[in-house]
């Protein structure tokens, strides 16, 4: 693909628009090294603000992978291969902000389906005495807690489960060493006021704004792996989702006030 000169309004967009096209070029393919930010610097005329910020956006989108130390990488991008988007983002994000991603396992626990939470109950679908695996994991940012997770793992889909397992990439455990052809999500997206343990721990007053994700991964036979609670900080994340048709059964306000608390 031939360089291009870019006019001067909006400089940051229309170079982010171009890098685009020329990933998805026969220039390149997935899993090729990507150009630098002083390759994009001089071959667009563009500061090495400008590059590295669109590196950075590009990085975060998914569509490049940053490996520290290495270089950004080209993903796949097709619909099918997408994937969650709180699974595989946090780390490439922070390492994109010049910060230090890193995870707190914070509960491993095996329990059954009667014991979860009605909230939990009522839109996974479980019969009574299915064994579960409960997870909670805090992910931080040079230290600083930024996203508190609960997964509500269906053990039948992964014998043998550790805690080493669920401090990594939890997607790439799932696909990974279990294979598990996780084709669509359900996801929603709500904004609500954090309180109680969960403000807690994530280090922030009573009364913060955040933002609570549901998603819940299915197979490519509509069968649902695991639910998961997801809970930003809202003063640092803003989202940029195409994922899997939602289905939902019922208000996301049900229980919006018993998870806020923890």
């Amino acid at each position: 693909m031939p360089s291009r000169k870019l006019i001067r309004n909006p400089l940051y967009e229309q170079l982010k628009q171009i890098l685009k096209e020329l990933i998805t070029s026969d220039e390149f393919h997935i899993g090729d090294k990507f150009l630098t930010e002083r390759q994009i610097s001089e071959r667009f005329d563009v500061s090495r603000v400008t590059a590295n910020k669109t590196l950075a956006s590009l990085v975060a989108e998914g569509v490049l992978s940053f490996r520290k130390g290495v270089g950004t990488f080209v993903e796949d991008v097709s619909l099918d291969s997408r994937t969650p988007s709180v699974a595989t983002s946090f780390t490439n994000k922070t390492l994109a902000a010049g910060k230090k991603p890193s995870t707190r396992l914070l509960r491993f626990e095996r329990s059954k389906a009667e014991d979860l939470p009605a909230r939990i109950r009522q839109r996974l679908p479980v019969e009574e005495g299915e064994p579960m695996i409960i997870v909670e994991r805090l992910r931080l940012a040079d230290e600083v807690p930024m996203i508190l997770e609960r997964h509500h793992l269906r053990a039948q889909f992964l014998p043998g489960l550790a805690p080493e397992d669920v401090v990594v990439s939890l997607y790439d455990t799932l696909t990974k060493k279990y294979r598990l052809p996780l084709a669509v999500m359900d996801e929603t997206i709500r904004a609500m006021v954090i309180r109680g343990r969960n403000a807690a721990l994530l280090g922030i007053p009573e009364g913060t704004p955040g933002i609570l994700m549901h998603f819940m991964p299915l197979t490519d036979e509509g069968i649902p792996v695991y639910f998961a609670e997801v809970l930003y900080r809202g003063d640092a994340f803003e989202f940029h989702n195409r994922l899997g048709p939602i289905q939902r059964t019922h208000s996301v306000a049900d229980d919006l006030d018993e998870f806020a608390a923890g």
